[in-house]
This record gives C-alpha cells, structure tokens and sequence, in this order.
C-alpha cells in the first residue's frame, strides 16, 4: 500500500477518466482530480503576448476553467500537499506548472510525477521518485504557443483584408497545406503514358499451369506502349517455342518492425483500420487513461501514445517472451531480446514505445470489455509489440526466366518456410504462390496469352497516413501535432477528404499560393523543421526561448507591415471577358467564403457580383437518357463539371468534358480529360487519336 501523510496529497491529472483509474491505484490516502486540460491559456479576444517586452505572456483562466481552479484551491487548502501527474510530455508539462501557478504553490513545492503507463508498479515508482517541475520543457512548450499565436494573430487579419475573413495560417498546418497543393497540381500536370503488360498461361507436360509476364524484349526491359505492338508481341510469342532457361532460388529473411511510436501509429490504424489521424489519438487516449475490465475495475491498457521512442523497458520485454513461448513455442522467442534504435528527427516526447501494460493481456482476453473500435486499435498495438519481440520470418522464393525466341518471361513463386513473427500478425503480410516443378531446359506449352492496357499513373494524393509520414520525414510538428493541425486544416476548407484522400480546394490553394509568394518562411519544410529543432534544444535548456522567438519575430513583424502595405487585394483577381452588368467596366474572379464569384473590378464604386454557376450553352445530347443535353455545371465549390440539363430525371455527370463521338470499340462514352489530351472511353480506355486531328 502507498502511504502518503495524515491529510491526503492532491493529485492533479488532466482527464476524468486517468483520474478514477489513478484513483484506484493510489487507494484513499491521496485526492485524484482531473484539470480538464489546461487551467490557464492566452486570451482569446486579443494577442496576449507581449511584444514590446521579451514576449512575456498573458495567461488567464478561461470561463470554462474557472469552476475546476476553485475547486482544485479547496481542495489544495485541505490536502498535505501537490503532486503533478499529468501527461509525461511537454504540454503535459506545461499544464503541471499552470495548475501550479493557479494554486499559487511555489515551484520547488509541488512534486512532479511521470509515469509511462497507468499501473500499479508505474505509479508506486512514479510516487517514491518524484521531482521537480521542469521549467525548460514549460519553456519549450510557451515557445511553440507563443510563437502559434503570433503567427495565427498577425498573420490572419492579413489573410482577411487580402482575401476574406475567416482565414487563419500557422507554422504547421501552412506547410501540411503546401504539401496537399503542390502533389496535386503534379498531378494536374502529369502526363500519362500508355503500356501495356502481357501475361502469358503456361501448361507443363503433366497439364499443370501458372502464370509468367514479359519483362525483356532483346535482353533489354519490355517497353510495349500501344496495343498494335501488343498484338505483334502476342502473335510472335503464340508462334515461338517457350523454355525454362533458368531457375533461382533464394531464401529471405524478414525481421519485424519495431513497436509503434505515435507517427507509425496513426498511420498503421489509417491503413490498416481506415482511422483518421483524429479518431487514432481519441481511441488510444482511452486505452491509456483506462478501461474498466470487469471486476478489476479501471485498467490502462496500453503505454502512452504520444512518443517518438521505440524504447521498451527490459521488464516489458521479458513478460513479452514469455508470452511467446507460451502461446507460440520457444522457436519463436529469439534467444536474445530484440533492442530498436529510435529514427524520428528530433525525438523527444516520451521514452517508450507504445505498447500493451502486460503483452498478458490479450485482444481475446478483453474482448468482452471494449467497444468495436477500441479492440481493433489494441489488437493493432498488442501484435506490432508482441511481434517485435519474435523471431524472423523466413520466406523461400522462386525465379523462374522463361525465354521464347527474343523474349523474356519471369515467373515467381513465394513460400514461408518458418513464420517467425506473422505468426502474431492477424493481417497475412506474405501473399503465398507456388509452382508447379520445373526444370532448366524444360519446354512449356502456351495455353493462354492476355494483354492489359495501363497508363502511367502520378503520385497519389495524401492520405492522412502518408501526410503524417511525409510531415515526420521532413521533420515538421511533433506526435502531439498530427492530428491537431490536420483537424484544423480540414475543419477551415482548405482540404476536403474523399475517399480518404486529402483534396486541397479552391480556398486551400489561393490561401497557399498568396502565402508561399509573400511569406515563403511560414510555408517553408525546411524552416519550419528547424523551428522544431530549436524548441528541442529549449527543453534540454540550450536556447532561451526569447531569443528564439524573438529571432523569428523580427524579420516577421517587418515583412507584415511591408505587405499591409504594398499588397492589394486587387492583386489577386483573375481577369475575365465579362463585362458588369450595372456599369459596363471589366468583371474579374475573386474567391470568397463560398468559393469563386464574379465581381465587377470598380468594387466598392461598383458591388454588382454574379454567381459563376450562370446556365451554359448545351454541348451536345446526353449519352444516357438522349432527352437532355449536355451543359457545363459548378459545384457550390466552383468546381466545373458537366451533366444532364434532365437533372434529377437524369443523373448523367462527368468531371472530365464529353464528345459527341461514341466509343468504336464497346459503345462508351468518350470524354477528353486534363491527363489525356486525346477522347478516350470511359469504360475500355480506348483513345481515339484520329478525333483530335
């Protein structure tokens, strides 16, 4: 039992739900209250820092705060004393020294306590070893909000006179933003190429078959690119005699990954699990603060899940062997535990992986307790940890080169010799083929040849997944950011999700473009990351964070003014042909909180504004119901597609402009898109080159 003085101590934590579960823990010698997050903040209705005066900031206690500070000063007044259990990380730090300021309780008082993971042993460790607050991880943390809200004060009412209200920029979400808009219009600009892949079915002497594909025309890789050259190669390889001319085996070893840190985290559970960023953190901050388990009442269930570590304590890793032993056999635990060096830039958060508080505790074994979306999230995080403490995987695998006169074919054939580690895996990471036996020299018979059209295709859009590893790569934010800044960015405008994927929209792209032409900084990866590197180097107190901010401020503070200045919002319209209705002078294309709109370019002599969705000239009859015609059409967006002036009686609708022509080879739809200069099918993919000329 922990023993605390004759009064009980007050813990502070930050969540309702870590406070019942440290309550628990801790029995009734102590006070457990939760904060609710942060007691004091910057206010909201004004800059609250202090230019003039080294950046010093104005912290107050919001009006949502207010009932939870009196609360926590009755219950000091009662208590022996204050221990500060929030959140290992910096914020958590800094919500510590925040309530500690509130209850006017001096820095050398107060106890601060960290702890890895909700658990008895953690806390009785946490609680025998406390220390102090440390001011330089504080310091830190008001380096990055300091530095947030000059960025989001000074640089938005800007983005506001410039373009319109209600825009907002910050030092990470900018650069997110600029990651979205610069892919896409790599996309835009991409021009496919066409091949086409040929797979031919062989039959052995004894009628078994399988599959090889072209891979070398005249000893040099295929290059097939029109379906004329297909044929050619279909019909000579059809009047060819195919041989087995070499076979190589090999042995593979596949070693497991490391446990998760926040980053590979949310992006496993987005790919693995089709999880936001968002709804990873939310379903991982339950698993960590505790979930009643029956009987035994409140239990946290999985280490803290804001680290950049892949740390695993030898104690963790030791009751993760045996765990393998037992339900796997011995030949799966290596005979030495396995150690991962940490590869995150700049890793600072935590100092452990995130793992299961007992590898014990299986996903079965809790099933009964948790929600759908909780188990998927704990299984995910129990088998990468579990795994990471497994023996290698072992995977045999098959080449075989067929040749047929100047051809060359490949087949491959893959098997797992030893599972190792995807014995733990309940998602099968080695696809399985075999072939069937087969000899150098041996001939094979041609049962089938097929060809497949395809086109070059440009990188794909962001998902949330990949954003998260390309922002970690370049050394942008901190696990405790992710999901924030791509909450933000969706949640203003700028980027629309579908179909998983991270659309920048009009709004994103007008507010990047003006910010990469006149704040390049703001916008800048490298910059940005170094930014990073410098709140790393306040919380080892290295740096001063004045000075850090204080270097960033004043070139910023001097290319604000200049552009408050010299910027016009003029500057921004698109011109256009049309001419305003009201007074007869030149409509331009400005944006505004809906998305484009005409407006007359003497505004605000003149404020006549026209919709861009004004009806459009029939392109030609609808292919789908023949009753209507074919018009261009704008999203509420502004976005150009085409349909049916039928519309709802008819549903026909293409973002890419139709042709009158129907399609030679299966009757389809042809239509010309921004990729593809040329009509081509909606439905085969044929392209009709004669049309364009």
């Amino acid at each position: 039992m922990l023993v605390a003085k004759s009064r009980s101590a007050l813990v502070v934590v930050e969540s309702p739900t870590k406070a019942k579960t440290i309550g628990r823990i801790l029995g009734t010698n102590y006070t457990v209250e939760s904060s609710l997050g942060h007691l004091r903040d910057l206010p909201k209705a004004k800059l609250g820092v202090d230019v003039d005066n080294n950046f010093v900031p104005e912290y107050v206690i919001p009006t949502k705060s207010r009932k939870v500070a009196t609360k926590l000063k009755k219950l000091y007044e009662q208590s022996s004393e204050l221990i500060l259990a929030t959140d290992e990380d910096r914020e958590g730090e800094a919500i510590g020294w925040h309530v500690a300021q509130v209850l006017e309780v001096p820095p050398g008082s107060a106890k601060r306590i960290v702890f890895h993971e909700i658990t008895d042993e953690a806390l009785k460790e946490a609680i025998q070893n406390p220390r102090r607050v440390d001011i330089n991880l504080v310091n830190a943390q008001q380096a990055r909000r300091v530095l947030d809200r000059l960025v989001g004060y000074k640089l938005s009412p800007l983005l506001w006179k410039k373009i319109f209200r209600g825009l907002s920029a910050g030092r990470v979400q900018s650069v997110a933003v600029r990651l979205i808009v610069e892919r896409e219009r790599e996309r835009q600009a991409f021009k496919p190429q066409e091949y086409w892949k040929i797979r031919a079915t062989y039959l052995t002497h004894d009628q078994k078959q399988f599959e090889a594909e072209l891979s070398k025309i005249d000893g040099r890789a295929a290059v097939v690119s029109a379906k004329p050259a297909a044929d050619r190669v279909i019909t000579e390889l059809r009047g060819s005699k195919s041989q087995v001319a070499d076979i190589e085996e090999s042995r593979k070893i596949r070693r497991p990954s490391p446990p998760f840190t926040t980053s590979t985290l949310q992006q496993q559970a987005g790919i693995q699990l089709g999880f936001s960023v968002k709804k990873t953190m939310t379903i991982a901050q339950q698993l960590y603060e505790g979930v009643t388990l029956g009987s035994a009442g409140e239990v946290g269930l999985i280490t803290y899940m804001r680290t950049d570590s892949t740390y695993v304590t030898l104690r963790a890793i030791e009751e993760t062997r045996r765990v393998i032993a037992d339900k796997y056999g011995d030949k799966f635990a290596p005979s030495a535990p396995r150690f991962y060096k940490t590869k995150s830039k700049g890793a600072q958060e935590a100092h452990e992986a995130i793992r299961p508080t007992s590898s014990q505790r299986t996903p079965a074994g809790v099933k009964a307790f948790l929600s759908a979306d909780q188990l998927k999230l704990y299984q995910l995080i129990w088998e990468r940890a579990v795994a990471s403490q497994m023996a290698d995987a072992v995977i045999d695998q098959v080449d075989v080169e067929i040749t047929s006169s100047n051809k060359t074919l490949m087949a491959q054939g893959v098997s797992v010799a030893f599972p190792g580690f995807l014995s733990a895996l309940s998602k099968n990471l080695v696809a399985e083929q075999t072939l069937p036996p087969l000899a150098v020299g041996q001939e094979l018979k041609i049962k089938s040849i097929d060809s497949q059209q395809k086109f070059t295709e440009p990188l794909p859009r962001y998902t949330e997944p990949t954003l998260v590893k390309a922002l970690e790569k370049l050394g942008v934010g901190r696990p405790s950011t992710y999901a924030p800044t791509i909450t933000t960015i969706m949640a203003r405008g700028y980027v629309k999700r579908e179909k998983k994927q991270l659309v920048p929209q009009e709004v994103g792209m007008t507010v990047n473009d003006f910010l990469v032409e006149h704040f390049p900084d703001i916008v800048d990866a490298k910059f940005t990351a170094q930014m990073e590197d410098d709140l790393d180097r306040i919380a080892l107190g290295r740096m001063q964070w004045e000075k850090v901010v204080g270097e960033f401020y004043g070139p910023f503070a001097a290319k604000l003014a200049d552009k408050e200045a010299h910027v016009k919002k003029q500057d921004l319209d698109e011109k256009t042909d049309e001419i305003c209705d009201k007074c007869g002078a030149p409509m331009v294309i400005r944006m505004g909180r809906f998305g484009k709109f005409l407006a007359c370019s003497r505004f605000p002599e003149c404020k006549h504004t026209k919709s861009l969705n004004h009806p459009s000239k029939p392109l030609m009859p609808c292919p789908k119901c023949q009753r209507g015609e074919v018009v261009t059409k704008r999203t509420k967006r502004g976005k150009l597609f085409y349909g049916c002036n039928n519309y709802p009686k008819c549903d026909f609708a293409t973002w890419d402009e139709p042709v009158p022509q129907r399609c030679p080879t299966c009757g389809g739809v042809m239509v010309i898109s921004k990729r593809k200069k040329v009509p081509t099918c909606k439905e085969c993919g044929f392209e009709d080159k004669a049309i364009k000329e």
